[in-house]
């Protein structure tokens, strides 16, 4: 059994077929640690994942086999050393994993043990749903009422008494990330969150849900990252009420960007929208002061720094800040979406390539969403909207703690605004009109590179 980012025991078809398949003879666990994912992730993810890892071969009687390498090599490598007559393992849908994965199955082919992809980490493996001629979905509604139309099955459980074969293998490396505070990781933990979600804070999530300053979220992101928990095993969960319609929204999402960078595996590095190419952004020392300023919350906007600082502390973000933080470096500071994708995938805990850039392209209207770039977040309303009392600023910006209630959003309006917080760094009504300008001009044929 080849365990990618499936990295638990129940619901897992991949792990029932092998165990099936196994018999008697058994089954070895393997991961592999890619040095081509290895170097792209972040301290935080590395280190969630190992400690997923050290749950995962707790589980299984410490047989958990781990190689560092390219799978092409360390798999049949393994295969071999074991006489093992087939790997299994979940079918991966992104653009670096199915490649991988093509090139393990030749490779498997050459000395007769084939790769059998049972299975998927998705309630709806991408490529599925289809709208009527056949063709995929760009726009996330219609897609939404075909994803739950099509349906899933139910979710199975742990296999049963499993024999599980041994084979030396390397200790997961340790990660210490000593300013960031990860979750608990690993199967056991995710069903204690979920556990925690469903009993609390789904109650009111179609209400509470764009609220950082409470705890109205799931906080199941970094699990289902990594297959601590599959999707089928919460919508299972789930009824027909208003707050479990909005969750269920939400694990949709997830699908929906699956399905498009399945589709159009290029839109990891470029715009979907291939004409907002030319939109003009800033560039050079002034642009990377501000993008600095940004990526270390000091752009003087409460909202904004609370969200990037939060991302610090604990390689999370709310969603709704997420959506409010994109929008700034991309309209108010007029940045390539890249550049803070880039900056997401290297601090997230959750980071999730399909989620991740997608998102970001929502934002920036070069992707999926059906009105575009005139959407522009404004940083004071929306801090005075999602956190009407300040609590969430003030939680994470501690120069403004003193600062009470609405006030703690536009800090430069008082008497005497604290002395070690950072005036705006720019005008955001002047930077939407500008932003817009630019959107009109490439619309209008007058866009360009960079400026």
């Amino acid at each position: 059994m080849w365990f990618r980012r499936d990295l638990r025991l129940a619901d897992n078809p991949a792990l029932l077929a092998a165990v099936e398949a196994g018999g008697e003879h058994g089954v070895l666990a393997l991961f592999v640690l890619d040095p081509f994912l290895w170097q792209r992730a972040g301290a935080a993810r590395r280190a969630f994942l190992t400690r997923c890892l050290r749950e995962l071969d707790a589980s299984i009687g410490g047989a958990l086999c781990v190689r560092t390498g390219d799978p092409v090599s360390v798999v049949p490598e393994v295969v071999a050393a074991v006489d093992a007559a087939g790997v299994w393992c979940a079918t991966d849908f992104g653009p670096y994993g199915s490649d991988r994965d093509e090139s393990v199955a030749v490779a498997l082919e050459s000395i007769g043990a084939p790769l059998h992809r049972v299975g998927t980490n998705y309630a709806v493996p991408p490529g599925v749903v289809r709208n009527g001629s056949g063709a995929p979905y760009k726009v996330f509604t219609p897609f939404t009422r075909a994803w739950r139309a099509a349906g899933w099955p139910a979710a199975e459980p742990s296999p049963g008494a499993v024999r599980w074969r041994s084979l030396a293998g390397e200790r997961v490396p340790a990660v210490a990330v000593p300013e960031v505070v990860l979750p608990e990781a690993g199967e056991a933990a995710a069903a204690v969150a979920a556990r925690r979600f469903f009993e609390g804070p789904l109650a009111n999530y179609d209400c509470d849900r764009d609220r950082p300053d409470l705890e109205g979220t799931s906080r199941l992101s970094p699990y289902l990252r990594w297959g601590c928990v599959h999707p089928r095993q919460l919508l299972g969960e789930l009824d027909d009420r208003p707050s479990h319609g909005v969750f269920r929204g939400e694990l949709c999402w997830r699908e929906f960007y699956a399905d498009v960078l399945h589709h159009q595996p290029d839109t990891a590095r470029h715009s979907l929208q291939p004409a907002m190419t030319a939109m003009p952004v800033d560039e050079g020392p002034t642009a990377d002061q501000r993008f600095e300023s940004w990526a270390q919350g000091r752009t003087g906007f409460p909202f904004v720094d609370a969200g990037m600082r939060q991302l610090r502390a604990e390689a999370w973000m709310h969603n709704r800040v997420r959506m409010v933080v994109a929008s700034f470096l991309v309209k108010d500071l007029h940045l390539d979406w890249r550049r803070g994708a880039r900056w997401f995938m290297d601090q997230l805990v959750d980071g999730d390539l399909a989620s991740n850039q997608h998102g970001w392209q929502w934002v920036a209207g070069t992707g999926t969403d059906a009105s575009p770039y005139f959407r522009i977040f404004n940083p004071i309303t929306q801090g005075r909207r999602f956190d009407p009392d300040g609590d969430y600023v003030r939680r994470w910006v501690p120069e403004l703690r003193g600062v009470p209630g609405r006030a703690v959003h536009e800090p430069w309006k008082l008497a005497a605004p604290p002395s070690d917080y950072p005036a705006p760094i720019v005008d955001h009504a002047a930077e939407r009109d500008e932003a817009l300008w630019r959107y009109q001009m490439l619309r209008s044929g007058g866009g360009s590179g960079g400026v």
